[in-house]
Parts: C-alpha cells; sequence; structure tokens
C-alpha cells in the first residue's frame, strides 16, 4: 500500500458538532433480517453499514449513488421512521437516536420529508387542503380559519392556485401531485426537509421546475435540505455539498465543485463518466464497471468496491479503506485515491 497522509474523518464519537450543523449523522447502521425459519437463522441485509456525515444550516447536502446502495434507507433512518441499530442522529444539539416518541415528537416539527412517489405519498380519500392542514392539526397550531389560510398561502408559495383546496389528488398531474408534497412539508415552518428522490418520477421538463422551485423555497425560508437522487447530474445542481454512497457506505464527501471536477473515488469517477454531456464535440473517457452489485448480505471484505473496481490492487480486497480527508472538507474512502484519476485515465487511452 503506497505511503499516504491519514487524516481520519473529522466526526468521532466523542467529538460534538460544530454549531453551524443542523444535521450530524455519525457511524449510523441499520440492518434488516430477511428470510429465517425454524431452525434456520435470518440473513441479515447491512442497508446501513456505518454512515457518517454532516448537514450545515442553510445548505443543501446531496447524496447521490446507484439503486439499492442504501441512500433512502438512510434517509428513513435519520428521520427516525426506522429505529437505528448503531450510531448517532444529532438533530439540532438533541441526540434523537434513541428518543422515545413523547420527547422525539416535539422536534419532528423541525424535519419534515419530500417522498419520491406524489402518487403514492398523498392520500386519495383527502382533498389538497385536508392534507396540506393535517400536520397543522396534529400539532394545534392556530384555529380552524388560521389554518385554511395558511394553507391557501402554502400552496400559492409553491405555485399553485388557492382554489385548489377542494380538489383530490387524482385531479392533478404528477408535478403538481409533488407540489402538494412539499407545501405539506412546509406547513409547520421546519429547518431541515429530507427530499427522497423528489423528482425521480417526474418528466424531465417538470423535474428542472421543481428543482428550482425548492431552491427558491431554500432561499426564502432559509431550510436546510439532505437530498437524495441516484442522477449524480440533478444532485449537483441543488447541491452545496455531495457523498458519494456505494453498498451502505459514504466513500466520498465534499463540495460539489471538487466532486465533479476532481473526483477521487474509481466509484465517482465511474458515475461521472456516465453522465450525459449536451456538447457533442466534447469526447469524454467512459468508465465501464464490470459486474454486477455484491448483495449487501454478503458485501466483500476490504474494500466494497474491489470487485468492480479497475484499479482495485490485493490490499483493496484485505484491507477496508476509511474515510480520510485528502484536501480540505473533500473526505475519500480509497487507498489509492491520489493516483485513481491518473491511473484511470491511462488504463482508458
Amino acid at each position: 500500500m503506497p505511503e499516504q497522509e491519514f487524516r481520519p474523518h473529522p466526526l468521532t464519537p466523542t467529538s460534538q458538532p460544530p454549531a453551524d450543523v443542523l444535521l450530524s449523522v455519525r457511524n449510523l447502521k441499520k440492518y434488516f433480517k430477511v428470510g429465517g425459519g425454524f431452525l434456520k437463522k435470518p440473513a441479515v441485509v447491512k442497508a446501513v453499514d456505518g454512515v457518517s456525515f454532516d448537514v450545515r444550516r442553510g445548505e443543501t447536502f446531496g447524496l447521490v449513488g446507484e439503486s439499492g446502495c442504501g441512500k433512502s434507507t438512510l434517509a428513513q433512518t435519520v428521520i427516525r421512521l426506522y429505529e437505528p441499530d448503531d450510531g448517532q442522529i444529532i438533530f439540532d444539539g438533541h441526540d434523537i437516536t434513541h428518543l422515545p416518541e413523547s420527547r422525539l415528537r416535539p422536534l419532528r416539527r423541525g424535519m419534515q420529508m419530500i417522498f419520491q412517489d406524489p402518487y403514492s405519498s398523498l392520500d386519495p380519500r383527502m382533498t389538497v387542503g385536508a392534507i396540506v392542514a393535517e400536520p397543522l392539526e396534529i400539532f394545534g397550531v392556530g384555529d380552524r380559519a388560521e389554518r385554511e389560510g395558511r394553507v391557501k398561502e402554502l400552496l400559492r408559495v409553491v405555485g399553485l392556485n388557492a382554489y385548489f383546496v377542494n380538489r383530490y389528488p387524482h385531479e392533478f398531474s404528477g408535478g403538481q401531485r409533488q407540489r402538494i408534497g412539499i407545501a405539506r412539508a412546509l406547513a409547520l415552518r421546519p429547518k431541515l426537509v429530507i427530499c427522497d428522490e423528489p423528482v425521480s418520477a417526474l418528466d424531465v421538463s417538470i423535474q428542472a421546475q421543481v428543482l428550482n422551485l425548492l431552491k427558491d423555497l431554500q432561499a426564502e425560508f432559509n431550510l436546510t435540505y439532505l437530498f437524495i437522487a441516484h442522477n449524480l447530474a440533478v444532485v449537483a445542481y441543488i447541491s452545496d455539498r455531495v457523498g458519494v454512497m456505494y453498498l451502505g457506505k459514504l466513500v466520498e464527501v465534499g463540495p460539489t465543485l471538487t466532486i465533479m471536477n476532481n473526483p477521487r473515488h474509481p466509484y465517482t469517477l465511474a458515475l461521472l463518466s456516465a453522465v450525459a454531456v449536451p456538447d457533442r464535440r466534447y469526447k469524454k473517457q467512459r468508465i465501464i464497471l464490470q459486474g454486477d452489485v455484491p448483495s449487501p448480505i454478503n458485501p466483500p471484505a476490504g474494500c466494497r468496491f474491489h470487485t468492480r473496481c479497475p484499479i482495485a490492487r490485493p490490499e483493496c480486497s484485505e484491507v477496508e479503506p476509511q474515510l480520510r480527508e485528502i484536501d480540505r472538507d473533500h473526505l475519500v474512502a480509497c487507498h489509492y485515491a491520489e493516483a485513481a484519476p491518473v491511473e484511470l485515465k491511462r488504463r482508458g487511452d
């Protein structure tokens, strides 16, 4: 293994997150048992396996990776829709990892979620007004007249007409339904909004409208986003910083411009090589990964990417790389991060 300066991930179990950090996740794990039965031990799916990152106040932190890498499970564990198996979740200075529901409930006002599918995330039996007003009713915000006024204001904010309050979800297009979901997420004036692939089910032209809406709302309401998608171009457009996930782990974290212009992990380089470029005159090297993503039930030893990595060496299958800071605010989990871009380019020539 080459000589390298090792600067570990700045988040350790004993350190406290800085004051500008709204959400701090440390060594988070979420496993699921599958199968099993009489005299048969169930298998364990390691969906999220030791993930650490910070989301700073007012920023958008993007999570990107292939389908099945654990992004959505991570989001739902962070917001406590799933109970974490290990690790720590600190939201706005409060450790919410194992808070009982009675103590977690007041904090839930500050964190809301926009779901991926605008068709299944809205109750078809409820009117739009009832859907958006539901969080206000649950937390006892205002009287009926005040809630009705708030609902109409929220609909206008997300670009819908106030007279839609008495209509039902089936009367709207996919983009309009997602705007209703956004209005519902904003009803309690949250600090953190988790966007779980909010545009992946929409047409490309509508995706741009929703992304621009999210950016406008962030500026207007001082929101902090954890934005999840499998499309690196979408994540790069909206995010200030990006985390790249592979098979339940973060493999690279850094500012968006750094990730796009100076990626260091072979997996990130492969993802970027697949992003379409509108200029036909521009030719870029395409990195084709061999083989399938390994099963999270039995992930490979050492680096989890080594079975598909074009530059893997014997050490990669034996020693698991840890996130280390190779540049300011740029973390990479690769033994050969410094050499990866040059070696991949050389092999492609």
